[in-house]
């Protein structure tokens, strides 16, 4: 099947063409013709598959085909809701390229940035809105925004965001649109969770599935390094100098072991930056396009990046420590190996790591082949040590973007103000949501700014 097969307007066409693609993929034949025909869609679809398109493109084309409100200003038709600054920036990089030859106007919103250069452009008027819950409940609370005119929404990643506690944002937000909508939600599992929530609010929905929950891509070539925990760092700078590696994606557990990786390769004589959400969204957009343009060769990331870099041809991601929760893995293994393209997944795991390593194995139901390199051979006496566990808050962006969690997660134990500010940052964020009073957005807790929580205690 070809884009042309699916009905889809030439300008939308032609907007495909000019990026180089000729067939759809398998989410995209499937979902784009359902959307069309203006069906509710809940979709279950792997990162890298090609979905952001999936419903960027029909959404485009029905927007077009039903005329706009009238009005002074142009209205919200389309409203995208993402987990993640990054994933919305990715969705909103899509809907500019696809809609470049129409004349449809979008916007991004979310936390980390001042406020006010968006309310600007929500006053100019907006047709299709791609926004974090925390920083639309931001607008909704200051009346810049107005969402009575939504004709669709798409909930992307929603499984991300149950996990990352927005569920009553997503409710707020759910009733403050017109009940006569069509309603896209899309989720790389189908948990009792995600049903529920898809039962509250889809109407006679398809459901269509690309792939079996949590597969990984067979585009990518996984392997595991066994290593001494001490001995990872420099492991690590053996690899990406030996293999000439240019572009490499590192995860970690923390942000602070992040910080200290980026610093330790940097002393390696290997140019790297540390991504996650405690640093500014300045600094953030600086160290992906710095690593996007090959200025910087490793890109050291927390989770907060597992689902939300889209990177053209990324060769290599590294799981410098695994992931506590097994489904992780699978989102962070599968920023490589996209749109049909190789990729290697390389794991360096220590003796500390070898029950999360089978965790991981019968989730996707295969062993991942071992390799052994000369002069890092494991050292048999010594011990495994504890891994702080994570809760499903700290592992997630939530816990990442607003700086602290409940308790002991792993993380690096920063406090947080009130109204959704990381302490002592001057702006807004609307997204580094939550700081655990019962998920009540910056809003409803006006007065209360000035006050911070205790650190969280650090587990790394």
């Amino acid at each position: 099947m070809s884009f042309q097969e699916l009905g889809l307007r030439a300008e939308l066409l032609r907007a495909i063409a000019d990026q180089g693609y000729t067939q759809p993929t398998p989410i995209q034949s499937q979902a784009i013709p359902l959307v069309l025909e203006g069906h509710d869609l809940l979709a279950g679809a792997q990162t890298g598959t090609g979905k952001t398109a999936g419903f960027t493109l029909p959404t485009l084309q029905r927007l077009m085909a039903a005329p706009a409100p009238q009005g002074k200003t142009r209205p919200v038709r389309a409203l995208v809701l993402t987990p993640t600054r990054e994933l919305a920036a990715q969705v909103g990089e899509n809907v500019a390229t696809y809609g470049k030859f129409l004349p449809l106007k979008s916007t991004i919103i979310f936390g980390g940035v001042s406020i006010n250069p968006q309310i600007s452009a929500l006053r100019r008027g907006v047709d299709i809105l791609i926004a974090t819950p925390g920083r639309l409940l931001d607008h909704i609370g200051q009346r810049t925004l107005d969402l009575s005119k939504v004709e669709i929404l798409v909930l992307d990643e929603a499984d991300r965001m149950l996990d990352m506690g927005f569920i009553r944002d997503i409710r707020k937000i759910l009733a403050l649109l017109p009940k006569q909508r069509q309603n896209l939600l899309f989720s790389a599992t189908f948990s009792g969770e995600i049903k529920s929530l898809a039962a509250a609010f889809l109407r006679d929905p398809v459901q269509v599935e690309v792939a079996r929950h949590n597969s990984t891509n067979t585009q990518v070539e996984q392997s595991v390094y066994p290593v001494d925990r001490q001995r990872k760092r420099a492991l690590l700078s053996y690899l990406i100098g030996s293999g000439n590696w240019q572009q490499v994606l590192v995860f970690t557990r923390t942000k602070h072991g992040a910080n200290r990786l980026a610093e330790q390769l940097e002393q390696d004589g290997i140019t790297a930056a540390a991504i996650h959400g405690n640093k500014s969204q300045g600094a953030r957009t600086r160290a992906l396009s710095d690593f996007k343009t090959g200025q910087v060769r490793v890109l050291v990331a927390t989770d907060i990046a597992a689902r939300g870099l889209d990177i053209d041809q990324l060769p290599h991601v590294v799981n410098y420590e695994l992931p506590n929760v097994a489904e992780d893995y699978v989102h962070r293994i599968g920023r490589t190996g996209r749109a049909g393209n190789q990729g290697a997944a390389i794991s360096l795991v220590c003796v500390d790591e070898l029950k999360l390593l089978a965790g991981i194995e019968r989730l996707i139901k295969r062993a991942i082949p071992k390799e052994v390199v000369a002069g890092f051979e494991v050292d048999p006496t010594i011990k495994p040590e504890p891994i702080m566990k994570q809760g499903r808050q700290g592992r997630s962006d939530r816990g990442d973007n607003q700086g602290q969690a409940k308790g002991r997660n792993g993380h690096s134990g920063q406090r947080v103000a009130h109204g959704n500010r990381p302490a002592g940052k001057g702006k807004g964020s609307g997204d580094h949501h939550r700081s655990g009073h019962g998920n009540r957005p910056a809003a409803n807790r006006g007065g209360q700014r000035g006050r911070q929580r205790p650190a969280a205690r650090q587990g790394a």
